[in-house]
């Protein structure tokens, strides 16, 4: 009998983690979406129903230790595995404020999502992906990360000089290898991926790529395959520079 995967996405319930999750169903997966508020994430939960998929809302506050501790409890109790999580949920603050003037509370919040957050949840989980055999970690990082593309006066995004976010996706950068080399022996891969400059709420649907299109690269690296990378840096064009 055909064991049915099973993934999670943190910050599903809208935007690219939503499309993660509904890309995932499509393929069969048995899907739970994290987020923080109830009413959303059910609801987030509903459409994709609606739609025929077996998705199910997971409450999860990814700055909240005892709400990840009880989230892992929680899926538990419905999977012995998973197969896949999406460290999706991430803040932006900061943008438009000189690094030399951004208040420290800023940066301290930005980090405790997008840093300490997929820590803590990829900790949380760690016993139900080791036991899938071949878990997938996917951490949504961005270009804004990467140290060489920022040094670089050509590329698209030098001028945006956020300290808090741009430092916290390369520190999540870092937290990738980190945890890709424990995971390894596991069988287990750790990625990250940049979604792109895209449409969403966190930018004012500024962004030029869709969620369709940002969705691309995190759903290919959660079902990679034995043969896929670990410990890597992605984008839809390949490999990026760290």
């Amino acid at each position: 009998m055909t064991r049915i995967k099973t993934a999670v996405v943190t910050g599903a319930n809208k935007g690219i983690g939503f499309e993660i999750a509904r890309r995932l169903a499509s393929e069969g997966y048995r899907v739970w979406l994290g987020a923080r508020d109830q009413s959303r994430g059910e609801a987030a939960a509903a459409r994709l129903k609606a739609e025929g998929f077996d998705a199910h809302w997971l409450e999860l506050d990814v700055t909240d230790d005892s709400s990840v501790t009880a989230a892992a409890k929680a899926l538990a109790g419905q999977t012995g595995t998973l197969d896949a999580l999406v460290n999706n949920a991430g803040i932006a603050d900061g943008f438009g404020i000189s690094p030399l003037e951004e208040p420290i509370g800023i940066t301290k919040n930005v980090y405790e999502v997008n840093v300490f957050g997929p820590i803590r949840v990829t900790q949380a989980f760690l016993p139900l992906l080791k036991a899938s055999g071949a878990g997938r970690i996917v951490m949504m990082s961005s270009e804004l990360g990467s140290i060489q593309s920022l040094l670089d006066p050509d590329n698209e995004f030098y001028a945006v000089n956020a300290l808090g976010y741009n430092s916290s996706k390369s520190a999540l950068n870092a937290a990738t290898v980190s945890l890709a080399k424990a995971a390894e022996p596991f069988g287990v891969k750790v990625n990250a991926a940049d979604p792109g400059y895209t449409a969403t709420e966190m930018n004012g649907n500024s962004g030029y790529r869709t969620v369709e299109e940002a969705a691309e690269v995190a759903v290919k690296l959660a079902t990679l395959g034995e043969d896929g990378p670990t410990a890597g840096y992605f984008n839809h064009n390949g490999v990026l520079p760290w």
